[in-house]
């Protein structure tokens, strides 16, 4: 056992999906590809008397301190322990990052080290990546953050039941967020027509594995999927103008662009790149 232990979660961006829900947790989740990100989330760990979940501050966000992150206390609960647990955010809140994601598999590996449970990472990214779909707040985050780079969901689920790929490359990433999409909501509804969208996608970038065709796929997806925002049409116009590239973040009022393309288009984006790992130990 520990004092505290710190782990750095990629942020993801999924560019298109198709919902596969299931009774049991760690056999749902969803089909699809997406980018982690160099901009992502920090987790520190430590014992406490009683469990608590400390929001240092997203980005361009004061400190908030308390907060309440569902598929954390389930971590905590299924782990059997009691810990402060410190959220440190690059990204927004809710606007298609994967960061409540992000937070479940940082207190997992965190807690795992502290409280010595002496569990693999698979079974930590399955306990997390379970807590998320209970939540609702997301089907295929977790696998993704665990594997990093560029990833391509084969088959849904946690790691005994997925398929996991990847597209060999790396880029620059520039992302505007206009607000914020409940991924609840969404999920909770009618996935029939957006998830054959998602298969549609899902085809295409298994078929040509390349950026241009993930953006491509993804920009295809938004539209047949009925998800765009007025504000993402106007950014997704102003940068096909300038020459660009892009596409919405799922789910999220954000478009993300691949090199210079929200810049060129006259925005001022954030600017990462794609992360070439998964999550580890700072």
């Amino acid at each position: 056992m520990v004092d505290e232990a710190t782990v750095f979660v990629p942020g993801h961006i999924t560019g298109f999906f198709s919902a596969h829900p299931d009774d049991d947790p760690t056999k749902a989740g969803s089909r699809g590809a997406g980018l982690t990100l160099t901009d992502g989330v920090e987790v520190t760990v430590r014992p406490a008397e009683a469990s608590e979940v400390i929001l240092e501050g997203s980005a361009g966000e004061a400190s908030t301190g308390p907060v309440e992150i569902e598929p954390v206390e389930t971590v905590l609960e299924t782990l059997a322990v009691s810990a402060r647990v410190e959220v440190a955010a690059d990204l927004p809140l809710g606007a298609g990052f994967g960061v409540s994601g992000a937070v479940a598999l940082g207190t997992a590996l965190a807690a795992n080290r502290v409280f010595d449970r002496r569990l693999s990472t698979n079974e930590l990214v399955t306990i997390a990546h379970a807590s998320e779909v209970e939540a609702g707040t997301g089907l295929g985050d977790v696998v993704a953050q665990a594997h990093g780079g560029i990833p391509i969901r084969l088959e849904p689920g946690a790691p005994a039941h997925n398929a996991l790929d990847s597209i060999p490359e790396r880029a620059r990433v520039e992302y505007v967020s206009f607000g914020s999409l409940s991924t609840a909501e969404v999920l909770s509804g009618d996935t029939e027509a957006l998830s054959a969208a998602g298969a549609k996608a899902l085809s295409r970038v298994v078929e040509e594995p390349t950026l241009a065709s993930f953006v491509f796929a993804s920009r295809r997806f938004a539209r047949e999927a009925e998800l765009l925002t007025p504000a993402v049409v106007e950014a997704l116009e102003r940068v096909a103008a300038a020459g660009g590239q892009a596409s919405m973040a799922m789910l999220g009022d954000t478009v993300f662009a691949l090199g210079t393309g929200l810049s060129d288009a006259g925005y001022e984006p954030s600017v990462c790149a794609t992360h070439p790992a998964g999550a580890m130990f700072v």
